[in-house]
């Protein structure tokens, strides 16, 4: 899952398959690999494994690693009680120390084999590239890996000790240990090179704690606004232990062992540093009420007391840090901490879930099962589900308009002249049914399964419209064509010329009729085809065209 490692590497592939090979279906391939490859990083919460400072001494060890401490990376959930006891299978014999202080030269030089264990933690080292600040998804990965600085924090007591406040004289001893190469490396364990220690006074411990608590609760903020759907439970637990504190006091400890005319007055040196750490308090506020913003939305009605609850000392805790430190805005620090993502994902996350917005992926995969939709075709425009009821309306409206085409069509059809009458009653009692079934219904959309009239019918089409529209002559002993309906349901089929020119019905004579006068050479270009179905007494002149 070192999917950062896989993308550069990745990097580098692809300048060969584009510059070097030019093999672009090995190239394409590669660029999908890194796309899932960025995906999973954002999206995939991957387990952070622990570090373990582990040192063998005494001489009964072999010589690569007698009396020298290693940084081991351990599995995934793996505890340190675990860790040491697959560590000793491999020494049988050695004992395990009970102390984290680094050993005497009575344990070095013995003969034995004594095994110290214990867990460090990992000290970022951001690549340059981050310049600005990034999603904790990203910065995740580098808390725990490409890392090569490793501290152990144990605290000392020193001074008089205060039974009613513990931080007053809590110093911590920080020792730092740097590997000779980066973790993980070839190698799930690397040698110590060098080691040094510093101390921590209370003050500065206090404000690093309140960094880190704030820095927490806006991790776990970012969290819940990038998926929804993360469960509640660390939420609500992170919250109700900073904003009632039953057990630790929270930083009510810090005011009554630094902020009091004594300390002040004994330390001097100390006056930036108060004034960061009152910073930082009053800074936990806006943190505090997006939190509970959250939780009030994602809340169960059986953690709805408990909620009421959170909220009510929340309002005290605010009341008493912005009268005592000042106000902080909540929007401006937030979207700066969360600069990488952008301020359209930040809105549609914040929105509740009713009224918030589908993705254009939502819309897709919504309309993928039934009907494939394509963005920007036909005025296709990606807008938010409607919800049933004005579905519902706009579905009556497409129904009111379907009633008015019927109403059309109905007064068009009375305004049929008789001889549509009687080429009803000629035609459908003959060949109606093979009519209905090789009849082409011409409308403004046409269909890509038929293929293109050829030029030659669609200009006699036009000419036979012209010839039927006007009124009928007066009647003579041949039989008159029957008029063709309306141009909006105007019906074709494979024998419509026929038809029209009355020689498909057995009850009509094979006298066609006399042809009207020609008004241009493409008159006749259908009658043409079939030259043993027309009289020779009609035949048309001698330089009438064939057509193919």
């Amino acid at each position: 899952q070192m999917w950062e490692e896989a993308i550069a590497l990745g990097k580098e592939l692809a300048e060969q398959y584009e510059n070097e090979m030019f093999d672009y279906e090995q190239l394409s391939e590669l660029l999908r690999k890194q796309a899932q490859f960025y995906e999973n990083i954002v999206k995939v919460i991957r387990p952070k494994p622990d570090y373990f400072a582990v040192g063998y001494y005494g001489q009964g060890f072999p010589t690569f690693i007698r009396n020298k401490v290693f940084i081991y990376r351990g599995k995934e959930y793996e505890r340190r009680e675990d860790f040491e006891a697959r560590l000793l299978t491999q020494f049988p014999n050695a004992e395990k120390m009970k102390t984290t202080s680094p050993p005497g030269d009575d344990i070095k030089n013995s003969s034995g084999q004594y095994i110290q264990c214990f867990t460090v933690k990992p000290k970022l080292d951001l690549p340059s590239k981050f310049h600005r600040p990034v999603s904790e998804q990203i910065v995740s990965f580098y808390r725990v890996n490409e890392v090569q600085r490793f501290e152990y924090s144990r605290p000392v007591r020193k001074g008089e000790k205060n039974p009613d406040n513990e931080f007053a004289n809590m110093w911590i001893e920080r020792t730092i240990y740097v590997t000779a190469y980066k973790l993980p490396g070839i190698l799930r364990w690397f040698e110590v090179k060098s080691v040094f220690m510093v101390e921590i006074s209370p003050l500065e411990n206090a404000i690093e704690t309140m960094q880190l608590t704030n820095d927490k609760i806006n991790n776990m903020i970012q969290q819940h606004l990038n998926d929804p759907n993360l469960p509640i439970n660390p939420l609500s637990m992170l919250l109700n232990g900073i904003v009632d504190p039953a057990v630790m006091g929270g930083f009510t400890n810090y005011e009554k062992a630094f902020f009091t005319e004594k300390y002040i007055h004994e330390h001097p040196e100390d006056h930036d540093k108060i004034e960061k750490l009152k910073d930082l308090i009053a800074w936990q506020i806006p943190f505090l009420a997006e939190g509970i913003r959250i939780h009030g939305e994602k809340v169960t009605e059986a953690l709805r007391p408990f909620h009421e609850r959170m909220e009510a000392c929340f309002r005290q805790l605010k009341d008493k840090v912005e009268k005592q430190y000042g106000v902080r805005s909540v929007p401006s620090s937030l979207d700066d901490r969360r600069g990488s993502r952008p301020r359209s994902m930040v809105r549609s996350f914040t929105m509740p879930s009713s009224s918030r917005p589908l993705s254009v992926a939502s819309v897709s995969s919504i309309s993928s099962d039934s009907t494939p939709s394509r963005p920007g075709s036909d005025g296709f425009v990606l807008e938010p589900l409607l919800p049933k009821k004005m579905h519902s309306r706009s579905q009556d409206k497409l129904d009111k308009d379907d009633l008015d085409k019927d109403k059309k069509e109905k007064k068009k059809e009375k305004r049929n002249s008789k001889h549509q009458e009687i080429f009803d009653k000629e035609f459908k009692s003959t060949d109606i049914s093979l009519q209905q079934s090789e009849a082409v219904i011409l409308s403004e959309t046409i269909s890509p399964l038929r293929p293109q009239r050829p030029k030659s019918q669609v200009i006699n089409v036009i000419s036979s419209e012209r010839r039927f529209s006007v009124s009928p002559s007066p009647p003579s002993s041949q039989v008159t064509p029957p008029p063709i309906t309306p141009r909006t349901k105007l019906s074709f089929s494979i024998q419509s010329n026929l038809e029209l020119n009355g020689m498909s019905s057995p009850d009509i004579p094979d006298v066609p009729p006399p042809l009207p006068l020609k008004g241009s050479m493409a008159d006749y270009g259908n009658l043409m085809e079939s030259q043993d179905l027309i009289s020779p007494t009609t035949s048309p002149p001698a330089h009438q065209r064939v057509s193919p």
